[in-house]
C-alpha cells in the first residue's frame, strides 16, 4: 500500500494581493461564523506579518495569535483594531 504524502496548507500563503485579502475576508463575513472570521483575520495578519500587525494594533503578538486562532474568541474592539490596521473598516449594510 502506498502512502499519500500531504503538505500543510496555510491560507496566508495565498493572500498576496489586496484583492485576495478582500475576497477572503468577504467570504468569511458572508459565512457569518465568528470563529471563521477570527481565523480569517489571523490568516491575513500572518500574511502581512503578525508582529507588525500586533504592534500597529497596540497589542502583544502572542495575544493576537491566540485571539485570532480558530479557537480564539477576540473581543469586538480587537476585531475593529485589526480590521483598521489591515486597512479595512466595518460597515453595516442591509442583508
Amino acid at each position: 500500500m502506498t502512502k499519500t504524502r500531504t503538505d500543510p496548507w496555510d491560507a496566508s500563503d495565498y493572500l498576496a494581493t489586496d484583492e485576495d485579502v478582500s475576497a477572503y475576508l468577504e467570504a468569511a463575513f458572508d459565512d457569518g461564523d465568528p470563529h471563521l472570521i477570527a481565523a480569517a483575520l489571523g490568516d491575513i495578519a500572518r500574511s502581512k506579518g503578525m508582529t507588525k500587525i500586533a504592534a500597529e494594533a497596540g497589542m502583544g503578538r502572542e495575544s493576537l495569535y491566540k485571539a485570532l486562532s480558530v479557537d480564539g474568541n477576540p473581543g469586538f474592539a480587537t476585531v475593529l483594531k485589526v480590521l483598521r490596521t489591515l486597512g479595512f473598516r466595518l460597515r453595516p449594510s442591509a442583508a
